[in-house]
């Protein structure tokens, strides 16, 4: 009964939010409008970023990395409803399905969403995974952030952060990089200062 419902109570209660938000939208122009990309936002801020992908792209080419869990079951479903795809898997059940699955979405020309800490942290930590689909594809990483003036901030690992009705929100899509020759610890460093850069 939960999956039947909260997907879509989840679904309308955040385009309700959005629509309720003052929202400020900073997009990078070096992003392409054609070639695939790699998406990457913390676990925490996940929950308007479907808003800030549409302003980049009108029509989703996009799937989004999601774990196995019944958590990620309820967000698989409530993605659904933005006209997202999924690729379900974790680090730890069908990593390599889904790096697989992730290369093969962005060398077709679809592009992926990754939270490098998700699905269970360490908070703002980065994983291996979006260094490996990066390089082996050679696709630039757009970091996605969310700011807000005013909300609420789960007592979950990530921090989960939930705007409040009418506040003030700021999205924004940094500019493309690329990870071309560097090891891996040196590129989930560049990745991790990319995406605790402050808001402009």
């Amino acid at each position: 009964m939960a999956l039947a419902i909260l997907p879509f109570l989840g679904y309308c209660i955040t385009r309700l939010l959005f629509w309720s938000c003052k929202k400020r939208f900073v997009v990078s122009e070096k992003i392409s409008k054609e070639s695939s990309f790699v998406v990457a936002f913390w676990h925490g801020e996940l929950l308007l970023q479907p808003f800030l992908y549409r302003q980049i792209r009108a029509k989703p080419r996009i799937s989004v990395m999601i774990s196995d869990h019944f958590d990620g079951e309820i967000i698989a479903r409530m993605i659904g409803f933005f006209g997202f795809k999924t690729l379900r898997g974790s680090s730890s059940k069908g990593a390599k399905r889904v790096l697989l699955g992730a290369i093969r979405e962005l060398e077709g020309g679809g592009d992926i969403a990754i939270t490098p800490d998700g699905p269970r942290g360490p908070y703002h930590s980065v994983a291996d995974g979006i260094v490996m689909i990066s390089q082996k594809t050679e696709r630039p990483i757009v970091v996605f952030r969310a700011f807000f003036e005013e909300a609420w901030q789960l007592k979950s690992w990530d921090k989960f952060f939930i705007p409040k009705p009418f506040s003030r929100v700021t999205l924004i899509a940094r500019d493309p990089f690329d990870l071309s020759g560097l090891g891996l610890e040196e590129a989930k460093t560049l990745i991790y200062a990319k995406m605790t850069e402050e808001i402009e």
